[in-house]
């Protein structure tokens, strides 16, 4: 017989469900709701990706303990401490977007005369 899985699992499953559920809404919401959406998954403090980039940080302090005492490779430990370093960075760089697509989201809708230009799609990252 088969144990069920304990609840730290089961939610891990429940909240990957409810991101692919929100990733479908997304696709299909106006663009001033889409903006709301992302800005509060963007959000730092309270949002997904600060979650995630939370998560991976605890799991890669589990992963050094781990390592520590022989039971998974240093190479795991390093894999997720660079995941963490990532994440952090991306958020940083997304942060000062964030008032952005708030503002875009809260914006009403106008019909404009004239359509905004299109912005190049190819910007160099600052270091």
């Amino acid at each position: 017989m088969s144990h069920p899985a304990p609840y730290p699992v089961r939610l891990a499953d429940e909240i990957t469900r409810q991101l692919g559920q929100l990733s479908d809404h997304l696709s299909q919401l106006p663009p001033p709701q889409a903006a709301q959406v992302i800005a509060r998954v963007l959000d730092p403090d309270n949002g997904v990706l600060g979650g995630v980039t939370h998560l991976v940080i605890t799991g890669s302090h589990f992963a050094k303990s781990e390592a520590e005492r022989g039971a998974l490779p240093a190479e795991v430990w390093l894999a997720l401490g660079r995941a963490a370093n990532e994440l952090h960075d991306i958020s940083l760089d997304l942060d000062e977007h964030q008032n952005l697509l708030q503002h875009l989201g809260t914006r009403p809708a106008t019909s404009a005369a004239k359509p905004p230009a299109p912005a190049p799609l190819v910007v160099r990252r600052r270091r």
